[in-house]
């Protein structure tokens, strides 16, 4: 397959030939002359471009559309199998992979594969050599990979390659090390911006034009659909709201400062807040196991709450409504169409619901509020690897 335009920026065809991919991905498929108007260029010219599109196994003809009367005019659409894109989401302690279609239609998706994350050379290399063994389990050639998407937590640059959360060196961008390990197209990105794309592209949200997605895990993240667009910032660091300094309460934030909204409404708070209550001799279903001395893990409180444990729900309503007044301000701030909330903590979506609805309408201006409807993550866990994938395909042609 030759897909050398891919890479190629400066070419007049080359660029034509990512724009008519572009139009397939975000409308679907195409009439020569629908792609005519769209690009305001000559038929024979779209006419050739696309035969070349078919010959190199991108693009396909879909057969004749169907139409009111006269000549029925061919419809071409994406070759779902001209190659593959690999999301990779990493944590601490695990990797989850998914793996899509030229079309994007996820054909395999992997979560809690064992992986330690280290700052080092040698731990990414790791994490190259487990992808390629998992594509080889699940029979994925990985020279048909187009590109890989690769999540990281914490302040990422995507521009440059950069991770500043796990850092290499000013000469050593994490991008480029994956690049020479996988030898194809690496895209690295924030963990909360990649879950609020594939919840977009492939989620809840319908594509609808402004979204703020809320990534409530240990931390807390947000990324925003602005415009139809994914916003970055000027740094590529948006979307920080876990350190906006919100609260009161003294509480030492993981990035040293005091006062983040993270220490009240994430896994964290969530987690801290329930170890003080059970101290302090409040009752919970897992009194016992704290008593023994045992671990009690966020997953641990998770499930309590799934179980109507009392003291458990009673926190996560307390973040809720801490959680709740953030919102209502970016309410304020951005007007949006929708607000998605996902992460570990979306697990107790019954039970986050009511408080931040009620500190939305009481702390946000009704005549915003009204026009903005709050939903919960439709994609789960798969929202991040999927969102690797569908930005490493639009990132691969030029569409973001």
């Amino acid at each position: 397959m030759n897909a050398s335009f891919l890479s190629n920026i400066d070419g007049k065809n080359s660029s034509l030939k990512k724009r008519i991919l572009g139009l397939c991905v975000n409308e679907g498929d195409y009439s020569l002359a629908d792609l005519s108007k769209e690009l305001n260029t000559s038929i024979p010219t779209i006419t050739k471009l696309v035969g070349e599109l078919i010959d190199d196994g991108f693009l396909e003809d879909m057969g004749k559309q169907g139409t009111n009367g006269g000549r029925r005019p061919s419809i071409y659409g994406l070759n779902s199998s001209a190659g593959y894109f690999v999301g990779i989401e990493v944590r601490k302690d695990e990797i989850s992979v998914a793996v899509t279609n030229f079309k994007g239609q996820t054909i395999d998706y992997k979560e809690d594969i064992a992986f330690t994350l280290e700052n080092s050379e040698a731990s990414f290399k790791k994490l190259c050599d487990g992808t390629k063994e998992h594509l080889s389990r699940i029979g994925v050639d990985a020279s048909k990979v187009l590109a890989y998407g690769v999540n990281l937590s914490g302040r990422v640059n995507n521009e440059t390659g950069y991770c500043f959360t796990y850092f290499l060196g000013e000469d050593r961008p994490i991008a480029s090390l994956l690049e020479e390990e996988l030898m194809a197209p690496v895209f690295i990105e924030n963990d909360s911006r990649a879950m609020t794309y594939g919840e977009y592209i492939c989620g809840v949200a319908n594509k609808e034009q402004d979204m703020l997605f809320l990534n409530v895990a240990w931390g807390l993240g947000m990324g925003m659909i602005l415009d139809g667009k994914l916003s970055y910032g000027k740094s590529g660091f948006s979307g920080e709201i876990g350190h906006f300094p919100l609260l009161d309460n003294d509480q030492i934030c993981q990035c040293g400062k005091t006062g983040c909204l993270e220490t009240g409404a994430s896994g964290l708070a969530l987690h801290r807040i329930f170890m003080e209550k059970l101290r302090d001799g409040r009752a919970s279903m897992l009194s016992e196991k704290f008593n023994k001395g045992g671990e009690i893990t966020l997953d641990d409180i998770l499930g309590a709450i799934l179980e109507e444990d009392v003291l458990a729900i009673e926190v996560v309503e307390e973040i809720g409504a801490v959680l709740g007044r953030a919102i209502a301000g970016l309410i304020n701030l951005f007007n949006p169409e929708l607000v998605v909330i996902g992460g570990r903590l979306s697990a107790a979506s019954e039970y986050l619901l009511l408080p931040i609805k009620s500190a939305i309408q009481k702390h946000s201006l009704n005549i915003i509020n009204r026009d903005t409807t709050i939903k919960f993550s439709k994609l789960g866990r798969k929202a991040g690897p999927i969102g690797a994938c569908m930005l490493s395909r639009s990132k691969l042609l030029g569409l973001l």
